[in-house]
């Protein structure tokens, strides 16, 4: 469950300078495109960039993102997401007992509300589940905003009950109970840390509103 993929944007570009203005533009308007690395590729002269790209598709890295307190502070320039799934949310909420705000935050995390998000790993959906785990979370569409959101609310669920402990539990969405288990705590995978800093200031924003 890595981090999802960005809606492409793809724009005529007739230089380099041009890429730097949109991207600079783009991190300081978008806080979900401040929220990855940004990779960007030409084609027939469309260049097409994105933060999560597929493997096969001729990506090449363009902005490099800071991670730790760079990234919290990005974090902190927070926007709310959108409210349209916030029904789905409120009945994952109810039903599985997760704080309503949390789930929200690893949605933003995860997807940045894109519904059809797909990670470089083939993680999918707006709480990114990984394809070997559809059937254990009754996902036949992860597709579908309702089916993934309460299948990644089962996940998280499962997580938080296992570890007692929201961070832990954060850690083992990310990276996956066994590297939980491993070192008994948030493993030392920079990507991990960051994660779980990540979730947990904007869990406090969403709770705060």
């Amino acid at each position: 469950m890595k981090s999802a993929k960005g809606k492409d944007r793809s724009v005529k570009v007739p230089g380099f300078r041009t890429i730097f203005f949109l991207f600079a533009w783009l991190c300081l308007t978008s806080p979900c495109t401040a929220l990855g690395d940004i990779y960007c590729k030409n084609a027939g002269g469309v260049m097409s960039c994105t933060n999560t790209p597929t493997s096969n598709g001729g990506y090449t890295l363009f902005l490099k993102e800071n991670s730790g307190e760079q990234v919290l502070a990005r974090t902190r320039e927070f926007k709310a997401g959108p409210d349209v799934y916030n029904h789905i949310i409120s009945n994952a909420a109810r039903h599985f007992g997760v704080d309503h705000a949390l789930i929200k935050a690893v949605i933003h995390a995860e997807s940045c509300f894109d519904p059809d998000a797909v990670s470089s790993k083939g993680a999918r959906g707006l709480m990114q589940i990984m394809p070997q785990n559809d059937a254990s979370l009754k996902i036949s569409k992860p597709f579908d905003p309702f089916q993934n959101i309460m299948g990644g609310t089962r996940y998280l669920k499962r997580m938080l009950d296992r570890y007692k402990d929201r961070d832990l539990a954060l850690a083992a969405y990310n990276a996956g109970p066994s590297a939980v288990d491993k070192y008994n705590n948030i493993p030392p995978y920079e990507e991990t840390q960051t994660y779980v800093q990540r979730v947990m200031s904007l869990y406090s924003r969403y709770k705060r509103n």
